[in-house]
């Protein structure tokens, strides 16, 4: 009789032990389950204000769209004085479309207020400086090459000539040992590179290909944080129709929203010491405090001082049918951007102005 009742109770504990056991495990399931379940009602919510916030930025670049078409109806020059460069106006327009939650907001800026990269060689046949802009790109780096507080020795490979040189070999049709000047660079020597990668010898698509290129490096490209670097003033586009079946890069400049380091590779080197105040005559202008119409091809010779400035008529423009669009959508303490780069088109058939997606990023 004892031996049975110590088999029983035996029985017993192996039962409470599968038991316990098999708690254990269903516990664990359910919080592993509710783990997840909660990671995907968490997940999916992200995805939803992600996907809201995405397309509540798309909107904003076409509302930039159609205040850009309306802009090139209403006048051939785009100044800081039009609608699509001022803010207030464009918080008006945004207003009218209102979204349940979150907000949007919208900035837009001329892409030919820059210095087009491309531009720096002739095309079609790419082999040989275009004189202007060999100018241009010297004045520019130039600008960086007496800024102190950049804290930069440009000296050797990135000085101003030594860049340019090696800017042209990047860009122009010929790969071969005919390098230009002493400085300029070849596939050969970056080849030599870890890794090793080959020259373009084409057209630039994307901005950051200059930090391949020998000379520019990335603080004299990013800036510091007492100057912006040279990429916040260049940019790749601005191809227009060439000769024949060809393109061409006119590098026409908007001087009336040009920034400052642009305005004064713009200016001749014996005006440099306009290049504020004319920067501070345009704000004055666009805020209304300077009865000045900048529309008006001869905007600069109305300016006492100013009427003798002579500017190259083959750096410099007033009008402009490419635009830099940041749209960005705010929900729930997060933030999603949608940068577009648009170029203004006009139907051959209609006349009608719209607008053409030459780059998309959603950040």
């Amino acid at each position: 009789m004892p031996d049975f009742i110590q088999c029983l109770r035996n029985r017993r504990g192996v039962a409470l032990l599968i038991t316990l056991g098999v708690t254990t495990v269903l516990v664990a399931a359910a919080l592993e389950y509710n783990r997840r379940a909660r990671y995907a009602v968490i997940s999916s919510a992200a995805t939803r204000n992600d996907l809201s916030m995405t397309e509540m930025a798309a909107a904003g670049v076409h509302v930039a769209m159609a205040i850009l078409a309306k802009d090139k109806v209403d006048n051939d020059n785009d100044t800081p004085m039009d609608d699509w460069a001022d803010p207030v106006h464009i918080d008006e327009v945004l207003r009218e479309f209102p979204f349940e939650d979150g907000r949007l907001s919208l900035v837009i800026t001329d892409e030919l207020g820059k210095i087009q990269v491309n531009a720096l060689v002739n095309r079609p046949d790419s082999r040989q400086f275009n004189e202007t802009q060999r100018t241009l790109w010297e004045r520019f780096l130039q600008y960086y090459a007496d800024r102190k507080e950049l804290k930069l020795e440009l000296k050797n490979d990135s000085e101003p000539t030594a860049i340019i040189n090696s800017l042209k070999d990047w860009l122009d049709s010929g790969d071969d040992d005919a390098i230009t000047g002493l400085s300029g660079a070849e596939t050969g020597y970056y080849e030599g590179r870890r890794p090793p990668y080959p020259a373009r010898n084409g057209p630039l698509t994307d901005l950051d290909e200059l930090l391949l290129v020998k000379g520019i490096t990335p603080e004299l490209y990013y800036g510091t944080p007492e100057i912006p670097g040279i990429s916040r003033y260049l940019t790749v586009f601005g191809m227009a129709p060439g000769q024949g079946t060809g393109v061409s890069y006119p590098g026409r400049i908007n001087i009336t929203t040009a920034d400052i380091p642009v305005l004064f590779a713009l200016l001749p080197a014996e005006n440099k010491d306009l290049v504020e105040a004319i920067d501070e005559l345009r704000r004055n202008i666009a805020s209304g405090k300077q009865k000045v119409d900048m529309r008006n091809p001869t905007w600069l010779n109305q300016i006492p001082g100013l009427a003798g400035l002579k500017l190259d008529p083959k750096l410099v423009t007033m009008s402009s049918d490419l635009f830099r669009v940041d749209s960005t959508a705010n929900l729930h303490d997060a933030a999603t951007t949608v940068t577009a780069v648009l170029q203004r088109v006009q139907a051959p058939t209609t006349g009608k102005w719209t607008c053409r997606i030459l780059s998309w990023q959603v950040n």
